[in-house]
Formats: C-alpha cells, structure tokens, sequence
C-alpha cells in the first residue's frame, strides 16, 4: 500500500467511526479527530487492526485554533494529506421556537465553522496530493421541520460550501 493519509473528523463514534475504520483498509494511515480520547484510543485499535496506522487527535473542532493544530499535526507526522472527511457536527434537535443563540452558534461553530477552517488549513497539502474533501450533510437540508431546524440550516450551509468548492478546485489540481 502506498504512503496515503486520511483525516477523519467526528471519529469517535457513529458515521465517523465507521468511516475511518472502513478507510483503514485503504490508506496506510488514518487520522481520527474528535473531543473524546477515550474514544478516540478505541477507534485507534480498530484502524490498527484494519490495517493502517492511526494517529488520535483528541480536540474540539469548534475552536479556531484546531484546526491549525490538526492539520499540522498530521503533516508533522506523515508529510502529507489526501483525504479530508468532515464527519463531526452534532447539531441540537431542538424545536426552532425553543433553542437558544447560543445552541445555535455551538452547532454553526462545530459543523460548519470547524469543516470549513480544517478545509481551508488543509487546501495546499490536498493540492499537492491531488486529494479529495467530503463534507457530511443530510436530508434534512432540502425538507426542513421545525423540530430540525438548526440540522437543517447547518446542512443546508455545508451543502453550499461544498458546491462552492468545484469552482476553487478547478482552477487547482485539487479534484
């Protein structure tokens, strides 16, 4: 297997999880981001498993500083990135009429703030690698309900930060 790196955000449980211990039998190393280590160091002894070499990166990506100490930290230790999953974002499912200012900004800060600051840090290494960015959205951005609307907002805004991406990358050798 040749020397290929994903990051996984969101990799301590759920889609996340699964998807980074699915990668492991595709890339020779799998980075696994989220807030829980203890977590994280289970996942880890999946990949390992599954065959490629993790590296945990126990941090909150609603902080502005993560996302320069992940993608730094996985550059550090493998010199390069060609894949980037932006999995983490757990968004209330609070009726609209009820939730707060600040449940929305946490849900905003984490899902959409934090996959855009990590695409953004990670741009160069993924040109240089030809690599590839997925962003995690759902459903509920094209059929909102009330009782999902942060969901629905918060997809709805990931899904046009990933169709505004294309536009960046054609004019690079990202695909």
């Amino acid at each position: 297997m040749k020397n290929t790196v994903a990051i996984v955000t969101g990799a301590s449980q759920g889609i996340g999880r699964s998807t980074a211990i699915r990668l492991a039998r595709d890339f020779s190393a799998v980075v696994l981001a989220a807030r829980n280590s203890d977590a994280l160091q289970e996942v880890s002894e999946a990949v390992k498993a599954a065959g490629a070499e993790p590296l945990t990166c126990a941090l909150d990506l609603s902080q502005v500083q993560a996302a320069d100490t992940l993608i730094q930290t996985a550059l550090d230790r493998f010199g390069r990135i060609d894949a980037l999953l932006n999995i983490a974002g757990a968004v209330p499912q609070i009726d609209l009429f009820e939730m707060n200012d600040e449940q929305w900004k946490a849900g905003m800060e984490l899902k959409l703030h934090g996959a855009r600051r990590i695409t953004i840090r990670a741009w160069d290494a993924l040109k240089q690698s030809q690599g590839s960015v997925v962003f995690m959205s759902g459903s509920a951005a094209l059929d909102p309900k009330p009782g999902f609307a942060a969901v629905a907002a918060t997809n709805a805004a990931i899904t046009a930060l990933a169709k505004a991406l294309p536009s960046k990358a054609s004019r690079t050798v990202c695909k």
